[in-house]
């Protein structure tokens, strides 16, 4: 069973959370590949879309995109201003995304102060008037990222989940925190049922979902119609394909053997260096094999090793050895 994002449909429930520095497009592409129904891109700046094209390297990177295997892929938007913000959800349509999610919902000081991110929750008029613009400007279907509030005392989700109803937007994502508590703490799936009470729109409850215990109990306690899963799927994309599974009552894949994780690491790794070069890419790809060596048999003793070679050809010639290692250990 899947769901319906305005004129798209989707295979399955489970979406990949836009992570900043983290879901790019190698990482994206395996990710819908091994089984997300939906992956979001990592946060970009709209004023940096617009400037010239996205001149700035880092931002354009952002919205590099294969877009026959990552589709549908929805790009992720942040900003304060209207128009830009509904100009650079034109560009980023006219580039293919399909789908276009405004984020009110990072609670980086650094996002925060320009006004953007979660502090949009305390501005519903501003937010109203994004909204509006950005429906108005793109063809696709837009949908909005959010917490539960700006503050405690300040829970108002669910009156920006009926603004957003009105505004035209066809999928809300509730991260089950408010902006002050960061990430401490646990999300609070219960107080995300509150937003799915105010709205008839498809819902994605986020936060802390790493298990499919934790799936189970987000959906049941929230109402959400499906997932949204972000560094539960970091190590180990292959979870979101054993998460659909487990939610559609199908037998869950068993996790990937030796031989195919290594090739899913080697081809992450390859990807890293081909989108950001080697000396950049060898640098983003480290917190990546950090967390594949997580989720490895004996993957501690190599995390040093491995995590300070600065040669991409001798990271590449020391993966199998740490694969052949696992093989006879199992």
């Amino acid at each position: 069973m899947g769901m319906c994002i305005g004129a798209i449909e989707l295979s399955g429930r489970v979406v990949l959370a836009p992570l900043s520095g983290i879901t790019d497009q190698p990482f994206r592409r395996l990710a819908r590949r091994l089984g997300a129904a939906l992956v979001v891109s990592e946060m970009i700046a709209s004023r940096a879309v617009v400037d010239a094209g996205c001149r700035q390297a880092a931002e354009r990177r952002k919205l590099v995109a294969d877009h026959a295997t990552e589709a549908p892929l929805a790009i992720q938007l942040v900003g304060c201003d209207p128009a830009l913000m509904a100009e650079a959800a034109r560009l980023a349509e006219a580039q293919g995304a399909r789908l276009i999610d405004l984020n009110f919902g990072c609670p980086a000081k650094k996002v925060t102060n320009q006004e953007a991110g979660s502090a949009l929750m305390a501005d519903e008029v501003l937010t109203g008037r994004i909204l509006e613009a950005v429906v108005r400007a793109v063809a696709v279907p837009v949908s909005m990222k959010m917490r539960l509030g700006w503050r405690h005392d300040r829970l108002n989700a669910a009156a920006l989940a009926r603004l957003a109803e009105a505004s035209g937007i066809k999928l809300i994502s509730v991260h089950g925190r408010t902006r002050d508590q960061g990430f401490r703490g646990r999300a609070d799936w219960t107080a995300v049922a509150a937003v799915k009470q105010a709205t008839r729109l498809p819902l994605l409850v986020n936060g802390d979902i790493a298990s499919f215990a934790e799936a189970s109990d987000a959906l049941q306690r929230s109402g959400a119609d499906g997932v949204m899963v972000g560094r539960g799927a970091c190590g180990r994309p292959w979870f979101l394909g054993q998460l659909e599974a487990h939610l559609a009552g199908r037998p869950i894949p068993a996790a990937p053997g030796a031989a195919e994780r290594l090739a899913i690491v080697q081809e992450h790794y390859a990807g890293l260096l081909a989108l950001y070069g080697r000396s950049l890419g060898l640098r983003n790809a480290r917190k990546h094999l950090g967390w594949y060596l997580e989720h490895w048999p004996g993957g501690a003793e190599w995390r040093r090793p491995l995590l300070t070679l600065d040669d991409p050809a001798a990271v590449e010639a020391v993966l199998p050895r740490i694969f052949e290692d696992w093989r006879e250990a199992a």
